[in-house]
Formats: C-alpha cells, structure tokens, sequence
C-alpha cells in the first residue's frame, strides 16, 4: 500500500526537520576539521556559501517527493 500525501507531508517535513539539523551539524563539524577558519576569509566565505546552499538539493528532492499526487 502506497502513501496518501497527507502521510508523505508529515514523515516529509519531519525528515526535512532533522536533514536540516543533521546538515548544520555536520557542515560545522567539517569546517572544524577542514580548520577553515585558519584560510583566508576568502575561502571562509566561499566554504560558508557553499554549505549554506548545498542541503537545498536534498531538501527540494524531499519536497518533490511529498507533493507527489495521489494514485
């Protein structure tokens, strides 16, 4: 038996809760090893633009996923 939307929209925004806080974790986490506050503020900036955009293609897939009309 398949989803209703209403059941994907609720495990989707739930999941899209905890991608969002896993990523923020996860981004800082390697920024930490990666030591990019050690670079220059260049890289710094390009490394924070970069993670900051980057859990938007996850984010959209999910989001595709639980608008996806009933059979």
């Amino acid at each position: 038996a398949s989803m209703t939307q209403r059941q994907r929209k609720l495990l989707g925004t739930i999941a899209l809760i905890l991608l969002i806080a896993v990523y923020a974790v996860l981004a800082v986490g390697v920024a930490i090893v990666l030591q990019v506050q050690n670079a220059s503020k260049l890289a710094e900036l390009i490394y924070y633009v970069v993670a900051g955009l980057l859990w938007v293609l996850p984010a959209g897939l999910l989001i595709s996923w639980m608008q996806k009309p009933d059979a």
